[in-house]
């Protein structure tokens, strides 16, 4: 059997899509920040690529 590679997923990809800026872009993103603050969550941004 052929070995299974995971996906290589870019992290520059993902940090533009779900990252915090990204959030922080739309009025939905912004809500979801404060929910997720209010619940007492720290929301930061993933600093290592």
């Amino acid at each position: 059997m052929a070995t299974h590679y995971p996906k290589r997923r870019s992290l520059i990809k993902r940090a533009r899509k779900f990252g915090f800026r990204a959030r922080m872009r739309s009025k939905a993103g912004r809500k979801l920040v404060n929910r997720k603050r209010s619940v007492g969550r720290s929301v930061n941004v993933r600093s290592s690529f």
